[in-house]
């Protein structure tokens, strides 16, 4: 009696979810939680070695690639998807890439907004990390040379370790911040159900059809949700900080 208790206060509970969003709400968030997942990645790995090279370099041209990486943060996103959009078009250096290798032309496709989201993004990714790297300082690496520690062995075993609550805090924040996009979205991957209709473009459909109260809806999952992620992120900082 008890396990059938349960599964019909699980049926419940799994109902009332599903009234509060549609299908095409559930597959954009779906979709929004892929790109962002799939985005934070790709970053992860291109995002560390810029982060350590502004971080550890002396070369005069190190602050004009900082300002190029943090153009982002102040560049209308309009004005980047404009400029992706002509990059990844048939006459855009990606466009005739793409058309080179027989694949099909990014945009108004998911892999279009992976690109352009990785664009997008990368100041979110690259200045936690260069923040963090900046902070452990030459001393340690320093001992670890002493021990005839390689500089790839050093990074590993020193440098990354050291960083991990800015790992932690960038990848996040990067995450966080591909959830929210809209401008950039809507110029490279237009508004195609379950290819790149985002949350932040189906709330925007709602709204554009009076939809009001489902727009309320899916807006408040999104905020529960952002603030979820965030909330986690402050409660485990302090944490590694006295640890």
């Amino acid at each position: 009696m008890k396990a059938l208790a349960q599964v019909v206060r699980h049926e419940r509970k799994k109902r009332v979810v599903c009234m509060l969003l549609t299908d095409g709400d559930w597959q954009a968030v779906c979709l929004t939680v892929r790109l962002a997942a799939l985005v934070t990645l790709i970053l992860l790995i291109v995002g560390t070695p810029i982060a350590w090279w502004l971080a550890r370099s002396k070369a005069w041209w190190k602050k004009p690639v900082g300002a190029v990486v943090a153009l982002p943060l102040v560049l209308p996103p309009s004005v980047l998807g404009f400029y992706l959009l002509l990059a990844m078009g048939p006459d855009g250096p990606l466009g005739r890439l793409t058309q080179a290798t027989g694949l099909e032309p990014l945009p108004f496709t998911f892999s279009g907004l992976v690109i352009a989201s990785v664009f997008y993004s990368l100041p979110f990714m690259v200045q936690p990390l260069q923040s963090a790297f900046e902070s452990v300082g030459d001393r340690p690496l320093e001992a670890a040379a002493t021990l005839r520690a390689s500089p790839l062995d050093a990074f590993f075993t020193v440098a990354v370790p050291l960083s991990l609550p800015g790992f932690l805090t960038a990848s996040v924040l990067t995450f966080a911040h591909t959830v929210g996009e809209f401008g950039v979205v809507l110029m490279i991957g237009g508004n195609l159900p379950g290819v790149s209709r985002m949350a932040s473009v189906q709330i925007y459909d709602h709204m554009q059809a009076l939809e009001y109260a489902q727009a309320h809806r899916l807006s408040a999952v999104m905020l529960v949700f952002s603030f979820a992620v965030l909330l986690g992120l402050y409660l485990w900082r302090p944490a590694t900080c006295k640890g």
